[in-house]
């Protein structure tokens, strides 16, 4: 037996419990950091090759593991810019030096541009709606941008589609077709069968433009033998410019200008739509063409409804940002409509544990914890994002608390062996006295 070897199997013991005490005062000073992933060590032991009675101590040696797969408590906040993971996944963000790194921290606030930043000061990426709805990139971090949500001034959507739905009444009687009296003409008395309903699309400059749509069945083909005596029939929708309608009179007719678009809907004899229902309002006062869709449209025997979708936006200022469970960033306008500025994709590895922790609480992938896989959040096993909302640390103070008392009993006890080591050195050197 060594008795230097003793004492230097007594200072291994020591190294490691320091080594332990170091990752236990990591975890009680970030016990409140958001998004923080507590670090513990393990022990191995160092073997030396012994022979007969001749016994080599050896010594122990550790290594940190991390508990980033583990989920912390989520704790709701007044900051609709605080974002937490509920599930799998990180936060793709990018440090003052570009590089995109991976994060649980959700804590983000405006920075003065505008960009959501973490306290850490990195910066929160997406992808932008600007060319359409996104696309992820499930194999890199391509097509990822800042997401900025300062939306300052007015913002102005023209129209360029819209979708009517509704029934038209299949018992309403056969209205005069002829070019004259039709609702297309711009002379016609309308009977009480044609049905008129009015839409509100927005022009360019997001001032409103209100349409009137009359809806008129023109005719009915008899259903030959031995068919049931339901009909199928053919109605005409005609718009106008509410603007240009006749002011004064019993009626809109005539209005002051044609017909901005005019159509015609045919039913089965199951009231069911057998054209395309595609019919385009071209406007030549704001130079717009919108593409009406009355597919929806059924022919029963109800009361006429119908009610119009358009999309497009009046000049509305920006009231406030919002996120969605799916990751979209909606900017919320004062009249109450919403239009998505980005979404947030979530990133994550085979083996988050093995991950590479870097100051700032992100993290970068390597070659123990596998490739980085991108994806929206709820697919392929990605958890959710709650607005609102942090994730707290995943520390467990009282544990930390216990592990220190651990450490410190091991450390002297360690220490002990070294002190009794020195001790049989002193005897060993005073029996040459």
């Amino acid at each position: 037996m060594s008795i230097f070897g003793s004492m230097k199997t007594a200072v291994s013991g020591m190294n490691a419990q320091a080594n332990r005490l170091s990752t236990v005062a990591d975890n009680i000073a970030n016990v409140n950091t958001t998004g923080y992933k507590a670090v513990s060590t393990s022990f191995s032991s160092l073997v030396l090759p012994s022979s007969g009675g001749n016994y080599n101590s050896g010594g122990v040696q550790t290594s940190v593991r991390q508990a980033v797969s583990d989920q912390g408590d989520i704790s709701y906040t007044t900051s609709s810019t605080d974002l937490a993971i509920s599930g799998d996944g990180f936060f793709i963000v990018q440090g003052p030096d570009g590089t995109p790194v991976l994060t649980r921290a959700g804590d983000f606030t405006k920075d003065d541009e505008g960009n959501l930043v973490n306290a850490a000061g990195f910066m929160l990426m997406g992808y932008s709606y600007d060319s359409g709805a996104p696309a992820v990139v499930v194999n890199g971090f391509d097509g990822l941008v800042p997401v900025n949500v300062n939306q300052d001034g007015l913002t102005a959507i023209a129209s360029t589609s819209g979708i009517f739905k509704g029934n038209l009444d299949s018992n309403a009687k056969i209205a005069p077709v002829a070019p004259a009296t039709a609702p297309s003409a711009n002379l016609a008395t309308t009977t009480t069968d044609t049905k008129k309903v009015s839409m509100v699309a927005y022009d360019r400059l997001g001032n409103k433009v209100m349409y009137d749509f009359y809806f008129t069945k023109s005719s009915v083909a008899a259903a030959p033998p031995p068919a049931p005596p339901a009909t199928a029939a053919t109605w005409e929708v005609a718009m106008f410019r509410n603007a240009d309608a006749a002011v004064g009179g019993a009626t809109s007719f005539p209005y002051s200008t044609a017909a901005v678009g005019t159509g015609a809907l045919t039913f089965d004899r199951d009231g069911k739509m057998t054209s395309t229902g595609a019919v385009n309002i071209v406007d030549p006062v704001t130079g717009q063409t919108i593409a009406m869709d009355f597919s929806a449209f059924t022919q029963l025997g109800a009361d006429f409804s119908g009610t119009g979708t358009p999309n497009g936006q009046a000049a509305t200022p920006v009231k406030d940002v919002t996120v969605d469970g799916d990751g979209i960033v909606y900017a919320k306008y004062e009249d109450g409509s919403t239009k998505p500025l980005y979404r947030i994709p979530l990133a994550n590895v085979a083996s988050p544990d093995k991950l590479t922790l870097m100051s700032g609480n992100v993290y970068s992938a390597n070659g123990q914890s596998g490739v980085t896989v991108t994806g929206f959040p709820q697919t392929n096993g990605l958890g959710t994002i709650k607005a609102g909302a942090l994730e707290g640390s995943n520390v467990d103070l009282a544990g930390e608390l216990t592990e220190m008392i651990e450490s410190q009993r091991s450390y002297t006890a360690n220490s002990k062996v070294f002190q009794t080591g020195s001790d049989i050195m002193d005897v060993l050197v005073n029996l040459k006295r």
